[in-house]
């Protein structure tokens, strides 16, 4: 997500909404159930990504000069700074700008999902909310995340407010490309497992605006472009698929994404003149000199946060990694693993895990290739714990989709993990694993994500479920939605903000 200033045209990229603005979080009763610690947890955490609050962090005028600082860099208003936006956040970002940025801002264009107005006014999110006679006019598109015709004529009016002074939600495909064959190739790659780097990569090549198309539409203007990462590493190039970066992809790159997951044959005609025709361009790739992209909130500021805020809980907090990625059923292992190596450390101090589960956990950890992985240093941690312990990480899974059920990345990995501690020796600890998404939308569902505890199977079957049915559909929604009524689940609704996924494992000795 961005949201980029042109002086000036601006863009604007942004998460959805917060969760319980403002609400000091305190040491608790050390008797308070674990399943309350967590979702305050959650609920803190996801407070400290919030648009506005990060935006300020980002941005102060001088209304005096007229000078506007963006980190260290300094640029004069007046009266000539435009703002367009994208994303799950931009909304409260887009309102956040016009409150700072006054008179200044001459004319807006944002784009946001379907529905978002009306749930931050059901949710009496005012600070999410533009004002009546506000500058900014705003598109609702993108239904379910996937680029349509409302979308589309958003993206269009950000293109004309560019050139005349989220990545769904700017779809504007480069002819002969129509919008619903471009829909059907995105749908196609992440039925297929897809991260979110391939699926960008393959939208930029599409698209008219992504890949640096915005920035040269409003060249020769500065552009500042204010980004909310939603990717892992935070590469700007990916965020948004890249509408103010020069893109680093070619068309090999999208050819090796397409015959890796079998769609390369069946291309439509159009996709395929679009490929070639970048093949061959004799200009090459534009660059983006005249942009300033600057990152300005991630999963990184949010498990930080989430660490002060166990830590006050009275938590030894780790932070493993903000890189989790992969398949979800070797992440639900590699957390099944790590529960049980740790629980051994915690139940007799010194001690470690049998020498089979201790390389069982480091060799997924490799397989996994997590760039930023802290797994010594969490280990080592638990060697010396004295007390409960909260390992914490953040990242986007993938999901292979292979049955026609209801669900989301987060409540799957939480009803895998499940399964896995419900099979796995953990002495004489309490555990809990939670998965949540930052932006309050797990999936097409209206669920955050999940928590789950090592009991999970064996309670499920004295109801009737079966973890294991519903995970070979897909289904893990129906099956928290069923279990003990749905307590399980997490409800925050829209958050108005978007770092990816939230991963907590909490450790107590009963």
């Amino acid at each position: 997500m961005a949201i980029v200033l042109q002086a000036l045209p601006c863009l604007a990229r942004a998460p959805l909404r917060p969760l319980l603005p403002g609400r000091p979080m305190v040491r608790l009763a050390s008797g308070m159930a674990l399943a309350e610690q967590a979702q305050h947890l959650f609920e803190s955490t996801v407070g400290a990504v919030l648009p506005g609050p990060m935006l300020h962090r980002a941005l102060s005028l001088d209304p005096g000069s007229g000078l506007l600082k963006v980190r260290d860099r300094s640029f004069q208003l007046r009266q000539n700074l435009y703002l367009v936006g994208f994303g799950k956040a931009v909304l409260g970002m887009a309102a956040a700008a016009e409150e700072l940025l006054g008179q200044h801002l001459v004319q807006g264009v944002i784009s946001v999902p379907k529905g978002i107005r009306a749930a931050m006014e059901r949710a009496g999110k005012q600070e999410m909310l533009l004002k009546p006679h506000s500058r900014v006019q705003v598109f609702e598109g993108a239904e379910d995340n996937l680029p349509d015709r409302d979308a589309l004529r958003a993206a269009l009016a950000i293109r004309q407010l560019a050139e005349g002074g989220g990545s769904a939600l700017l779809p504007a495909p480069i002819p002969p490309v129509t919008l619903e064959e471009k829909q059907t190739l995105t749908k196609l790659l992440a039925a297929r497992g897809a991260n979110i780097q391939e699926l960008n990569t393959i939208r930029k090549a599409l698209s008219q605006l992504k890949g640096g198309g915005l920035a040269q539409a409003a060249y020769p203007a500065q552009v500042v472009s204010l980004i909310l990462s939603d990717v892992v590493g935070d590469p700007v190039e990916v965020i948004a698929s890249g509408p103010t970066v020069a893109s680093v992809h070619n068309v090999q790159d999208c050819l090796h994404i397409l015959n890796h997951y079998g769609l390369r044959a069946a291309l439509p005609r159009s996709v395929k003149t679009v490929l070639a025709r970048a093949d061959s361009d004799p200009h090459g790739p534009h660059t983006c000199g005249h942009v300033l992209n600057v990152i300005i909130g991630s999963n990184t500021l949010a498990l930080a946060e989430a660490q002060r805020q166990a830590e006050a809980l009275g938590y030894r907090a780790v932070v493993l990694s903000a890189a989790i990625q992969g398949d979800v059923k070797s992440v639900a292992r590699f957390y099944g693993l790590l529960a049980q190596v740790a629980g051994a450390q915690l139940t007799l101090p010194g001690t470690r895990a049998s020498v089979k589960e201790d390389e069982q956990l480091r060799e997924l950890a490799a397989e996994l290739q997590l760039p930023d992985l802290q797994l010594k240093e969490a280990l080592e941690t638990m060697a010396g714990a004295r007390g409960p312990v909260c390992l914490l990480a953040g990242g986007e899974p993938t999901v292979q989709l292979q049955g026609s059920g209801k669900g989301g990345r987060n409540q799957e990995l939480a009803l895998r993990v499940g399964a896995e501690l419900g099979q796995r020796p953990l002495g004489s600890v309490d555990v809990l694993f939670l998965s949540g998404g930052t932006d309050g939308q797990d999936g097409p569902t209206e669920a955050a994500g999940a928590w789950v505890v090592p009991e999970l199977a064996s309670q499920a079957a004295t109801e009737g479920l079966d973890v294991a049915t519903f995970l070979s559909h897909n289904d893990s929604h129906t099956f928290f939605r069923c279990f003990r009524g749905g307590a399980h689940l997490l409800h925050t609704g829209l958050t108005g903000t978007n770092v990816m996924d939230v991963h907590f494992l909490f450790l107590r000795l009963r």
